[in-house]
């Protein structure tokens, strides 16, 4: 999987009630949640630079429509609102947005049109001109020209590896990092990060001008132990669900103990740690630490009144992992997978309320 990692890993594409557009409540609920950090982020860049066209670029955009899930309104928005206050001219913005190439575009593309009215309809008639460009690619690499951007936003990607880590293949019985994960494969996973997040910062640094400013959120961990149930029990479910499989014969037990999944949960220490490593950003004393539950928001269940908590949070989670499923055991298991994963979702919700940890950084570009 290491190898073909880019091309297999994407979000569900199209705009159905079972794609990442439509699914992903916990995903919009944590831009709900980190919107006054990175607005205040951005307004403090603007304040201070004043560019006269801002470049702004969101790494891991996904497949979702600009009018809805995607933040870059709300820092238009905050911008704009700098703008009049310091009485400048109408301002021009370059947009970027990037995701792996097998990201599903065009479901962003198709939203343009009714973004640039919403823009219009909502920033005035003095609002200025906006550009958006696609961005395919990996951002554990180059993708724009050296001292171009201004502002980058990333949520919910960083904590996706480049790779499943070497050397994990004892890892048996588990998906990812678990309790029962020998030393040495934690210790893998820890690196696998490490260098992803060099990487990630260091060709950031190459990109983003002196003084340009970067938010990031992923998902981490309050505890010291990598293993933890804030950060891996959803997949230790998985696991579960696909061990299930294995005792009913759908799976082969050998295939099962060959896949890892391409994720860590980070702790705050270890971004600091690695941000201060790598050197070439600041980190302001902006981090903030937020939780959202399992269990959908109030607008979810308003705009989906039949569905359950454990449907909802089945499909959400089928929205990310589907694509590291079906290329690894192929599309026939698929549904059966799902629906087990379902089963055990209900008992755990019924029991007690689950949730994710987040971390925020907001990073300046040192001089």
């Amino acid at each position: 999987m290491a190898t073909t990692l880019k091309q297999v890993f994407r979000m569900k594409e199209g705009t159905n009630e079972s794609s990442y557009a439509k699914a992903s409540y916990l995903q919009k609920e944590v831009l709900s949640l980190t919107k006054p950090l990175r607005e205040k982020a951005i307004r403090e860049f603007y304040y201070r630079e004043r560019p006269t066209t801002l470049c702004i670029a969101d790494l891991g955009c996904s497949s979702v429509e600009l009018s809805n899930l995607s933040p870059v309104f709300g820092l238009l928005e905050s911008v704009e609102n700098a703008r009049r206050e310091l009485g400048k001219e109408p301002q021009e913005y370059q947009i970027y947005l990037n995701d792996l190439p097998g990201n599903d575009f065009n479901t962003i593309f198709r939203s343009l049109g009714s973004f640039g009215d919403k823009l219009k309809q909502e920033m005035g008639d003095d609002f200025g001109h906006h550009f958006v460009n696609g961005a395919p690619g990996s951002f554990y690499g180059r993708l724009f020209a050296s001292n171009h951007l201004h502002f980058i936003h990333s949520s919910y990607s960083l904590h996706w590896l480049s790779q499943v880590p070497k050397g994990i293949e004892d890892n048996k019985g588990n998906i990812n990092i678990a309790k029962t994960s020998p030393p040495h494969v934690i210790k893998a996973y820890y690196e696998q990060f490490e260098r992803d997040f060099w990487s990630f910062l260091r060709y950031r640094s190459e990109e983003v001008v002196v003084g340009g400013m970067m938010v990031l959120t992923l998902i981490g961990r309050k505890t010291r132990e990598p293993y933890s149930r804030e950060s891996c029990y959803w997949w230790e479910i998985l696991a579960s669900a696909l061990k299930d499989m294995v005792v009913e014969g759908s799976i082969d037990e050998d295939k099962l103990n060959t896949f890892n999944t391409p994720f860590y949960a980070p702790s705050e220490a270890e971004l600091g740690f690695l941000v201060e490593k790598e050197g070439s950003f600041n980190l302001n004393n902006q981090v903030q630490i937020s939780e959202v539950s399992w269990k959908p928001n109030e607008q979810h269940k308003n705009s989906h009144p039949f569905e359950s908590d454990h449907d909802a949070f089945t499909k959400c989670i089928r929205a990310v992992t589907e694509y590291l499923i079906t290329s690894h055991f192929g599309e026939s298991i698929v549904e059966e997978v799902y629906h087990k994963y379902k089963e055990f979702v209900k008992v755990s919700m019924g029991k007690e309320n689950n949730v994710f940890i987040n971390i925020t950084v907001s990073l300046t570009r040192k001089g």
